[in-house]
């Protein structure tokens, strides 16, 4: 088995939960495998820390409910434990045709995507966290109608977060014991132990320096807050879930790519990475903050979201990698470019304080920061041939930044709508040189041509190189 934490609703608390989860179990020494319901790259920054290991996205929206499966099968190989966080409240998912690995449509589903559907499809129970803070005997008709509504889920029992003192907690005990349901967990009120927060969601873990004293209080705090005896036998992955790791691929020439890791270029799906080493790339990692070229032998370039905004000013001022990758692109090498690496290519970036910063000037766009949130999941139609989409390629991708661009190409790369039917189509992306740059966030897992695809043009981009050095020499 393992556990999906869920919430009744956004913001009750499961990502502290789960993170103090996290803390006592890795302070104990085990091997611990963490997943993340949703195309969340945050909160799975923060598992990554505590346990060491990688955290995976369980995103069936993004990628298809047998490939979620699989995910986890593998990743559960050698393990302690696995527990997963999910995404909003336990139900809040999407209407959606379910899809199969070759991303054909059968059964619909009224909740796709949601912590709901990924419980149903790992066979895994549920504990609900609920928020305490306005509520007492009420509490009882929440986890009766959260236990009732899908008699296909097993949920397990209930933790109670923010709880103010044992006058609150003797009324809550009492309504949940009318229902006889378990309770996992109590947690009073913690004003010291919150993760700051910004413009798109929590502040990422490299730039919080006393975070290894809140991973302690966290292990400390779920060391004496949490019934361990009902809740660690859950926890270990059954037979069931585990299944033999895949073979790996044969690579019979690494191809070199360069993945931009910094502060502000963060925001990778491990399983992206996985991929294309998986087809043959041997992965490097620079900074566009602090290096001064790309790696030696660079023949493919992949730039990341992140929060290029929040270091406009530095990115800005190291013209050594600013003239690199604009001459590599236009010499031709393939680029793949996500979100905040699009927002890096343009020819200047406009802050949160109206400060204009000069960035790449591949494309001919100035990125402007705003106060509206672009957000949701994408159907994308390619509108002509890439790098990496063939006309009429469809893929499944997820929009979430606070910029816009002053203007677009006459001819985008995608016709973008979202999963309602009666959705508005838009343009969006930009193929230019080599280059595949667009808002969309994609996961490999779900469009397995495109990462074959882009080392595909790789290795043509270097043997191309080879045999103009031959030539020359």
């Amino acid at each position: 088995m393992s556990l999906i934490i869920a919430g009744d609703r956004s913001g009750t608390g499961k990502t502290t939960i789960t993170l103090a989860l996290l803390s006592f179990l890795c302070q104990k020494g085990a091997k611990v495998q963490s997943f993340k319901v949703g195309p969340d790259y945050i909160d799975p920054m923060f598992h990554t820390y505590i346990t060491g290991r990688p955290c995976r996205n369980l995103d069936p929206i993004l990628t298809s409910p047998t490939y979620v499966k699989t995910c986890f099968s593998q990743q559960c190989q050698g393990i302690d434990y696995a527990l997963i966080e999910g995404v909003m409240g336990l139900f809040d998912g999407v209407p959606l045709q379910e899809r199969g690995s070759g991303g054909e449509e059968s059964e619909f589903c009224q909740d796709y995507g949601s912590t709901a559907h990924i419980a149903r499809l790992l066979n895994i129970p549920v504990v609900l966290v609920i928020d305490c803070s306005r509520l007492s005997g009420s509490v009882a008709a929440i986890a009766h109608g959260y236990r009732s509504l899908d008699r296909n889920l097993n949920l397990i029992g209930v933790i109670l977060n923010r709880v103010a003192s044992d006058r609150h907690l003797d009324l809550l005990e009492k309504a949940l014991n009318e229902i006889n349901i378990a309770i996992l967990g109590v947690i009073r009120r913690q004003d010291n132990l919150t993760i700051p927060d910004r413009h798109l969601g929590l502040v990422p873990t490299h730039e919080l320096p006393q975070l290894d004293s809140f991973v302690s209080q966290l292990a400390h705090l779920a060391q004496t807050c949490f019934n361990w005896e009902q809740i660690l036998p859950h926890l270990s992955p059954s037979p069931d879930h585990i299944t033999s790791p895949l073979p790996p691929s044969p690579i019979t020439s690494p191809i070199k790519i360069a993945i931009a890791s910094d502060q502000a270029f963060s925001f990778y799906y491990p399983d992206n990475l996985d991929i294309l080493e998986g087809l043959g790339a041997k992965l490097t990692y620079w900074s566009p903050l602090e290096a001064q070229a790309l790696p030696q032998d660079t023949v493919g370039l992949y730039l990341g979201g992140g929060f290029p905004e929040m270091f406009a000013e530095e990115l800005s001022n190291n013209k050594p990698a600013l003239n690199a990758v604009q001459t590599a692109i236009l010499q031709g090498m393939p680029t793949y470019a996500e979100c905040g690496g699009l927002m890096y290519l343009c020819d200047n970036l406009i802050d949160f304080e109206q400060k204009s910063w000069p960035m790449v000037g591949i494309l001919p766009t100035t990125v402007i920061m705003g106060k509206t949130l672009t957000l949701g999941y994408r159907q994308a139609v390619a509108s002509k041939s890439s790098l990496l989409l063939s006309p009429g390629d469809r893929v499944w991708g997820h929009e979430f930044h606070r910029s816009q661009l002053s203007q677009t190409p006459s001819k985008t790369l995608f016709e973008l709508s979202s999963w309602r039917n009666n959705s508005p189509v838009y343009g969006e992306g930009w193929r230019i040189y080599n280059l595949h740059a667009s808002y969309l966030h994609l996961h490999f897992g779900g469009c397995p041509q495109i990462p074959k695809k882009f080392l595909r043009h790789a290795l043509d981009f270097s043997e191309n190189l080879a045999l103009n050095w031959n030539q020359s020499g």
